[in-house]
C-alpha cells in the first residue's frame, strides 16, 4: 500500500463515469500578487464569508456585554425547539451509511476502478481521529459519562457552570450499575454510529464527485445531479459560503473546549489561573503554532502531528487501563456496547421524549456540533480516502472509529465513575474542563499522565486548526486544493479569532450557540446532498 505521491489525486485511475460540463477550476477566482504573496480567491465565496467573519469578530469583541444573552437564548431556542429535527436527520445519516456497506453500490472506488489508496491504513486512521474528534474525546471522555452516571443516580451534576437534574430515559435512582449501564449507553450513543455517519455521507459525497465526477473539491459540485449547471452560480456559491461558516463556527466550539481544558489542567499542574486571560493566551499561542503546521504543509505537518497524537493517545489509554480498574474495563467495553444497542432505539426516538431535557441540552447540540464540522472533517477525510472502495470506506468511516470512541468512553469513563462509586474522587462536582485531571489524580504519576493530557489537547487543537484551514481555503480559493499558503494562513487566524471573541462574548455557551446556529441550515444542506450522492453513485463502474 503506498502513502501519498506526486501524481494528481484529481486525476482518475481507471473506469469513472465523469460529469460533462465547460468549468474550469478556479476560473471564477481572482488572483492577486501583494508583495511577496500570491491569492487566488474565489471572487464571491471568498469576499462575503471573508468579510463577514471580520465584521462578526470586530462586534463581538466590541459588543460583548451586550451580546452574551443573546446568545444563550439563542442556544436555548435552537435546541429546545429543533431537537426532533437534528435527531432525525441524525438517524438518516446511519440509515444512508449502512445502506451503502451492503449495497452494490458499494463497490464503486473513489477515484477509479485502478486507484491505489495514497495513505496507509495507520496513517489514514490517525488523521481520521486527530481532525475528528480528538479534543472532544478529550474533553468529554470523562464529563459526559460522570455527568449522565450523576444524573441517573438521582444526584444533581455541573453542565455549562449550571447545576441540572436531568437524565438519560429516566433515571436509575440507587442502581450503580444500571446508571452506569445507561450513562455509558447515551455516552456512546452520541460518540458512535450517529457522529461518523454525518461525516461518511459528507466525505463521500466529496471523494466521489472530485475524484471520479472531475469536479472541485467544493461542498457545490455534490449538488450536481439535482442542480446542473446552476452550481457554478448563486446556488453554488450560498452552498459553499454556509459550508464556511458551518466550519469556521464549528472548529472555534471545538477550540474553545480545548483552551478551556488546558487551562484547568495548566492550573491543576502549575497552579496558573484558568479563567478567561490564559484561554485566551492559549488560543493566540497555539494558533501561531498551528500556523507553522499550515506552512509544513499536510504531509509534514498533520500528517506527522496526528500520528504523534495518537501513540501519545494510546499510550495514555493503556496506561489508565493497566493501573485503573482492569478486569472492569475490559468486561465493561462489551457491557456498554450491548447497552447502547439496547438503548439505542430510546435514545434515537426524535419524538414524544419524557427526557426532553436530554434530547435538546444534550442530543440536539451534539448534532448540530458534528453537522457544523462536517464540511472541515468530511472535506479532509475526502482528501485523504481516494483509493478506498465506498465499501470500505463505510466500514472504516463509520464502525471503526465508533468501536475506538466506544473504548475511549469506557477506559476513561469507567473508571471516573469506578472512583466516584468508591469513593476516591468527587469529580462530578468538579467543573467539565476538571474532570479528567480529577481522575487522573487518583492514578500513578498523575503530574507527568496530566501533563501528556495537555499536550494531547494542544495538538489535537493544533491538527484541528491546521486541517480545518486546509478546507475553508479549499472551498474559498474555488476548489483548489494547492492554493497559496497566506490563504490558509489567513483562515488559521480567524479560526482563532472568533474563538477569542466567542468566549469573551459568553463563554462555551456563546461558542455552542453559534455551532448550532450555523449547524441548523447546514443540516437541510446535509440532507439533500444525501439523495445527490446516492444520485452520482448509481452511475459509477463498479470493482469485481
Amino acid at each position: 500500500m503506498s502513502e501519498h505521491d506526486s501524481k494528481d489525486p484529481m486525476i482518475p485511475d481507471g473506469k469513472v463515469n465523469p460529469i460533462d460540463t465547460d468549468y474550469q477550476i478556479g476560473q471564477d477566482n481572482i488572483e492577486l500578487k501583494i508583495g511577496p504573496f500570491g491569492l487566488d480567491i474565489h471572487n464571491r465565496v471568498f469576499m462575503i464569508s471573508g468579510l463577514t467573519v471580520i465584521a462578526f469578530v470586530i462586534l463581538t469583541l466590541v459588543f460583548q456585554s451586550q451580546l452574551e444573552p443573546s446568545f444563550n437564548g439563542l442556544r436555548n431556542w435552537l435546541t429546545s425547539n429543533l431537537d426532533w429535527f437534528f435527531i432525525s436527520a441524525g438517524n438518516i445519516f446511519v440509515l444512508v451509511c449502512l445502506f451503502l456497506i451492503v449495497s452494490p453500490m458499494g463497490k464503486v472506488r473513489l477515484g477509479g476502478t485502478e486507484a491505489k489508496p495514497d495513505f496507509s491504513y495507520l496513517g489514514w486512521f490517525s488523521m481520521l481521529f486527530a481532525a475528528g474528534m480528538g479534543i472532544g474525546l478529550m474533553f468529554f471522555g470523562v464529563s459526559e459519562p460522570l455527568s449522565h452516571f450523576a444524573s441517573s443516580m438521582g444526584g444533581t451534576v455541573m453542565e455549562n457552570g449550571v447545576r441540572t437534574d436531568w437524565a438519560p430515559l429516566g433515571a436509575a435512582a440507587g442502581d450503580a450499575l444500571g446508571a452506569e449501564r445507561l450513562a455509558m449507553a447515551a455516552t456512546i450513543y452520541h460518540w458512535g454510529l450517529h457522529p461518523w455517519a454525518i461525516y461518511a455521507v459528507i466525505a463521500l459525497g466529496l471523494a466521489l464527485f472530485s475524484f471520479n465526477k472531475g469536479l472541485p473539491l467544493t461542498m457545490r459540485s455534490v449538488f450536481y445531479p439535482l442542480l446542473g449547471e446552476r452550481i457554478w452560480g448563486w446556488p453554488g456559491h450560498i452552498i459553499d459560503i454556509l459550508a464556511v461558516f458551518a466550519t469556521l463556527f464549528g472548529l472555534a466550539t471545538s477550540l474553545g473546549f480545548g483552551a478551556s481544558q488546558a487551562a484547568a489542567g495548566l492550573n491543576y499542574l502549575f497552579d496558573l489561573p484558568q479563567g478567561t486571560t490564559t484561554q485566551v493566551l492559549l488560543i493566540f499561542g497555539i494558533t501561531m503554532i498551528a500556523m507553522l503546521s499550515v506552512v509544513a504543509g499536510l504531509e509534514a505537518g498533520v500528517k506527522r502531528l496526528s500520528e504523534i497524537n495518537m501513540t501519545l493517545a494510546i499510550l495514555l489509554m493503556l496506561f489508565v487501563i493497566i493501573v485503573g480498574p482492569t478486569l472492569a474495563i475490559l468486561t465493561g467495553f462489551f457491557a456498554n456496547l450491548a447497552a447502547y444497542f439496547e438503548h439505542l432505539p430510546a435514545l434515537s426516538n426524535p419524538i414524544g421524549r419524557e427526557d426532553s431535557n436530554f434530547a435538546s441540552g444534550w442530543t440536539a447540540f451534539y448534532w448540530a456540533w458534528w453537522i457544523s464540522w462536517s464540511p472541515f472533517v468530511g472535506m479532509f477525510i475526502a482528501r485523504v480516502s481516494r483509493g478506498r472502495t465506498v465499501r470500505e470506506f463505510m466500514v472504516s468511516v463509520l464502525l471503526i472509529p465508533s468501536a475506538a470512541c466506544v473504548l475511549w468512553m469506557t477506559v476513561f469513563g469507567g473508571t471516573a465513575i469506578s472512583q466516584f462509586v468508591g469513593g476516591y474522587t468527587d469529580a462530578a462536582d468538579a467543573a467539565l474542563p476538571l474532570q479528567l485531571f480529577s481522575m487522573l489524580d487518583v492514578l500513578p504519576l498523575a503530574q507527568i499522565t496530566s501533563f501528556i493530557a495537555i499536550i494531547l489537547v494542544v495538538v489535537f487543537f493544533v491538527t484541528s486548526s491546521d486541517s480545518g484551514s486546509l478546507v475553508i481555503d479549499t472551498i474559498a480559493a474555488g476548489g483548489k486544493v494547492n492554493a497559496p499558503t497566506p490563504q490558509r494562513v489567513f483562515w488559521c487566524t480567524f479560526e482563532g479569532l472568533i474563538a477569542v471573541a466567542l468566549l469573551l462574548g459568553g463563554g462555551l455557551v456563546a461558542l455552542q450557540a453559534m455551532a448550532v446556529s450555523t449547524g441548523f441550515p447546514f443540516t437541510i444542506v446535509l440532507l439533500v446532498a444525501c439523495v445527490a450522492t446516492l444520485k452520482g453513485l448509481a452511475t459509477e463502474p463498479r470493482v469485481g
